[in-house]
């Protein structure tokens, strides 16, 4: 299953430019918002290379899986020895790899290219970008199964991704926000996902607790897909 999913990413341009070109596109538009704003730059541009990730493994995610299951490809895996299980854990792992190579590549690009300082290791920073992608692979899987069309499979990602993006504490911290706001960002993983991602960029804290919890969301999120996995939409 893992081998199937990278062979039919290798074959499709436009995933492939969604997963490594549209991040660093994305990257270099930012260093030049916050051309005048150096400091901004460095605080908003590190929290975004694990925004990406998830968000961009979402897409993709819940597309495909929409895909396998409307064209019939997904039942005829069913029939097959392959489990429901199985088949996400061949997700799990297919885009896991193809999350290393991106995080890599677009770290890579933000730190010698763009000048993006990071004072922890970046390879700390490329697991925790690893770790949001396959939350937004998660959520991906979990949320197909009510989509018709690949058009309402996208219709999620504002229902779902941006709200927990306007609480993780990217454009405000999570501490100065009203307490019902703050309460509601401890059950949000993005939350734990930018915290992470932003004590490696300052090199301040532990990222340990914020992985365990990801991981734990991780575990929550890919049963409830597996739960929701249909065959066919009727």
């Amino acid at each position: 299953m893992t081998k199937r999913v990278l062979q039919q990413l290798g074959h499709d341009p436009r995933t492939l430019a969604l997963l490594f070109i549209s991040p660093a596109l994305l990257m270099t538009i930012l260093k030049y918002v916050y051309w005048s704003n150096s400091d901004l730059f460095q605080r908003v541009a590190g929290s975004m290379l694990g925004v990406f990730p998830m968000l961009v493994m979402f897409l993709i995610t819940s597309v495909a899986t929409l895909r396998e299951r409307t064209s019939g490809t997904l039942e005829r895996l069913m029939i097959s020895p392959l489990g429901k299980a199985e088949f996400i854990a061949g997700y799990a792992i297919a885009f896991g790899i193809a999350s290393l190579i991106q995080a890599t590549a677009v770290s890579t690009y933000a730190i010698w290219v763009l000048g993006l300082k990071i004072a922890g290791s970046q390879f700390v920073l490329i697991y925790t970008a690893i770790l949001d992608a396959l939350i937004g692979l998660a959520i991906g899987l979990a949320v197909s199964t009510f989509a018709k069309t690949e058009f309402q499979a996208i219709q999620f990602m504002p229902a779902i991704l941006l709200p927990q993006l306007l609480l993780s504490g990217l454009l405000v911290p999570r501490e100065a926000m009203p307490r019902l706001l703050t309460d509601i960002s401890n059950y949000l993983p993005l939350s734990y996902a930018i915290d992470a991602t932003k004590k490696v960029i300052s090199n301040q804290g532990s990222i340990v607790n914020d992985s365990w919890i990801i991981a734990l969301f991780l575990v929550l999120l890919l049963t409830a897909g597996s739960l929701t996995l249909k065959r066919q939409t009727k």
